[in-house]
């Protein structure tokens, strides 16, 4: 089994940075694996599993040159994984609410509470400046039925938290 280390890279949005850095890692004898590479605000985020014969700081030698030049902040650490470990999503839980700080701890908190393991989490703020709502995707398994989590959900409504939970069919080979 390969050494498997995560790699973080965070820096201004501009075309080319998926580019460059997988050249990079390519160059260098790297494996990728699982990865989630998203724009937030007016930034590019990579986090990215890579594994390979090299060291840390061979990795992060051959990265710098890239990094430096994108403007990018690295960061890597040694983590325990593999390919084909998938835990699928069973559920999918929509919010929308006002926007005010809070939303996203009172809701992870009750799904924490009742066992739900969140595997993706998506968030955005939309309509006006005068009256922004929040909006949060997040997918994950947990063993509880629909109408417990809902139960356990719904004291939320008393805050202005509109919560949506409902099955996922995914395929993952």
């Amino acid at each position: 089994m390969p050494d498997w280390n995560m790699l973080t890279l965070v820096g201004a949005d501009r075309p080319g940075i998926v580019s460059r850095v997988t050249r990079a890692l390519y160059q260098v004898g790297c494996n990728l694996g699982e990865a989630s590479m998203i724009r937030l605000g007016g930034n590019f985020t990579i986090m990215l599993m890579v594994s390979g014969e090299h060291t840390d700081s061979e990795i992060q030698a051959a990265l710098a040159p890239v990094a430096e030049e994108l403007g990018l902040r690295l960061h890597l650490d040694p983590v325990q994984g593999g390919l084909h470990r998938h835990l699928a999503p069973n559920l999918q839980v929509r919010v929308m609410g006002a926007d005010r700080a809070g939303i996203v701890a009172d809701v992870t908190e009750i799904l924490a509470e009742q066992g739900f393991n969140i595997l993706e989490l998506e968030s955005d703020v939309a309509g006006h400046q005068e009256r922004p709502i929040y909006i949060m995707n997040i997918q994950g398994y947990c063993d509880r039925t629909l109408e417990t989590l809902n139960a356990a959900l719904s004291t939320l409504s008393d805050r202005g938290v509109s919560v949506d939970v409902s099955p996922v069919d995914v395929l993952i080979g």
